[in-house]
């Protein structure tokens, strides 16, 4: 996570937070929203922004004006102003990262961003969640306090428990948005996700968006989740399924081309000017390998060494797995964390080798079940019998040959 600040068109400074991939450069970008009277810190935001990121997706979420970190008056904004705010926010993305192609916006933040969306041309996907259909739908959050605003033209409230300065301008804005009149007209991929007991926003509001907008669209029940979806299972489900809808519309630029299958075979493809980068085709399977960066790759998939590890973990696993089968041990589960090393040959015991460097593998198993000490001592043994494990110790022919 990146903190960071950019300035909207009324000159206010408003403070927002990157969630970048560790691993790739991002496939894409997203602006998120938050709710009415949150903040960008809001649980949900946070989750669903740290899933999307782990997703391949870069994701900033900010404070509206006057809320959070962000400079400005709350009293003096309204849902107009927030809509700017979402545009402009688009405006740093594509000055400083890269245009967002992803539009995300929770509660009334979804609603801002139906009506921004067709001022950010760079969107190809748009998201809400647990969203009105109609921005003077959170009127009802005032009711008690409407009358005082009308006549007065200004009044105190308490929102979620918080106190805040509503003004007339603020009822008038609200009112005066069309935002179904908008939808039939985004011309962009919709997925509207809502929890059918929201008792904030009833479900009936998913139902008026969808039914407005054209397709493409996608409508995802986040079942038994509340509002604010304050559940990190229900926030990280809402943000998984997210973006894998939203890859079908980011339209990477940058397609990976994999090399055609050939049975019972590994092909493996590099241009030389991708540099370390490979695409691979193993038996039907498409996957990437490249170099981490301080070795001069782009970090965008595992090291060759890396799989070289993967295969011994997996196939220990395998191993450990067939043989408590076998023989009915209540063995649950097996993790087999692997690292590669290059040693001395001289602080090898067990080596043959006594000069230059050797590679070594150090395998750390965790055996989950009702075993003894006894048995699992028994399944340290069976791991060192996994075919991978006896090929990396067998004598190995390698014959290269020029492909016309």
């Amino acid at each position: 996570m990146e903190k960071i600040f950019f300035t909207n068109r009324r000159d206010q400074k408003l403070a927002g937070v990157m969630h970048l991939p560790t691993s790739a450069k991002p496939r894409a970008y997203a602006v998120f929203a938050h709710c009415f009277t949150c903040t960008k810190n809001i649980r949900a935001a946070v989750h669903i922004a740290d899933a999307m990121a782990e997703q391949g997706i870069g994701v900033l979420r900010f404070d509206f004006t006057g809320l959070g970190q962000s400079e400005g008056d709350f009293a003096d904004t309204h849902f107009s102003s927030n809509v700017d705010d979402l545009v402009d926010a688009a405006a740093f993305l594509s000055d400083h990262y890269a245009p967002p192609k992803i539009l995300v916006g929770h509660s009334l933040g979804g609603t801002a961003v139906l009506c921004a969306a067709h001022q950010v041309p760079s969107a190809t996907a748009v998201a809400t969640i647990g969203s009105p259909a109609d921005a003077e739908h959170v009127l009802h959050l005032l009711e008690n306090d409407i009358d005082t605003i009308e006549k007065e033209g200004i009044a105190r409230v308490k929102l979620a428990g918080r106190p805040f300065t509503i003004k007339k301008e603020f009822v008038d804005d609200l009112r005066s948005q069309s935002v179904r009149e908008r939808l039939g007209a985004l011309k962009k991929a919709l997925l509207v996700m809502h929890s059918p007991i929201d008792a904030t926003v009833s479900v009936n509001q998913a139902a008026d968006i969808f039914v407005a907008a054209k397709h493409p669209k996608s409508y995802v029940s986040l079942d038994d989740a509340d509002h604010l979806l304050s559940r990190e299972t229900d926030s990280r489900y809402a943000a998984q399924v997210l973006a894998a809808w939203a890859n079908r519309y980011i339209g990477d630029e940058e397609k990976v081309q994999y090399p055609k299958h050939e049975s019972d075979s590994v092909v493996v493809h590099a241009d030389n000017a991708d540099g370390f980068l490979c695409t691979m085709n193993v038996d039907g399977h498409t996957m990437i390998a490249d170099e981490p960066e301080n070795y001069g790759g782009s970090d965008l998939g595992p090291s060759p060494y890396g799989y070289l590890s993967a295969a011994l973990g997996a196939c220990t696993a395998m191993t450990l797995n067939m043989y408590a089968r076998r023989k009915k041990l209540p063995l649950e589960n097996v993790t087999v964390t692997t690292k590669h090393d290059k040693i001395h040959a001289q602080d090898c015991e067990a080596c043959e080798t006594t000069t230059g460097k050797i590679d070594q593998f150090v395998r750390s198993i965790k055996i989950e079940g009702d075993l003894d000490q006894a048995t699992r001592q028994r399944l340290l043994e069976i791991a060192d019998m996994c075919p991978v494990h006896k090929t990396l110790h067998a004598e190995v022919e390698v014959v290269s040959k020029l492909d016309d």
